[in-house]
């Protein structure tokens, strides 16, 4: 399914590792889960599969800013336990903004004037 976006799946992929680390808060377990799925489509769709592998992981740190664990564990850790929603209203724009520049710095290396960049 995620190689039927064609070329538009690259602006996708970000925003498939965020959620992923975003729903179960580990890097690893959003890597494992559509890693596999990032390398396959991008060899459906002629981007370099390491490129979207990494944008996989690297979109995911974007996630933990907003992943309901994460945001619990540093409430306890700076005496803010019960309140997680003030953290989660404060990190979310930081995360969403973050998210879409990465985006377009993927799409600039995918097929733009940075595509040298990717091995």
């Amino acid at each position: 399914w995620p190689a039927g976006a064609g070329s538009a799946f690259v602006l996708l992929s970000p925003a498939l590792g965020w959620l992923g680390v975003a729903a179960t808060g580990s890097d690893t377990s959003a890597n494992a889960l559509f890693g596999a799925v990032q390398v396959a489509a991008a060899g459906r769709i002629g981007v370099s599969p390491v490129l979207l592998a990494a944008t996989n992981s690297q979109a995911g740190v974007l996630g933990k800013l907003v992943s309901p664990q994460n945001l619990a564990m540093v409430a306890a850790a700076v005496g803010m336990a019960g309140r997680e929603g003030t953290l989660f209203r404060r990190t979310f724009p930081w995360s969403v903004g973050c998210l879409v520049g990465f985006t377009g710095l993927v799409y600039l290396m995918a097929s733009g004037p940075l595509s040298w960049m990717v091995p």
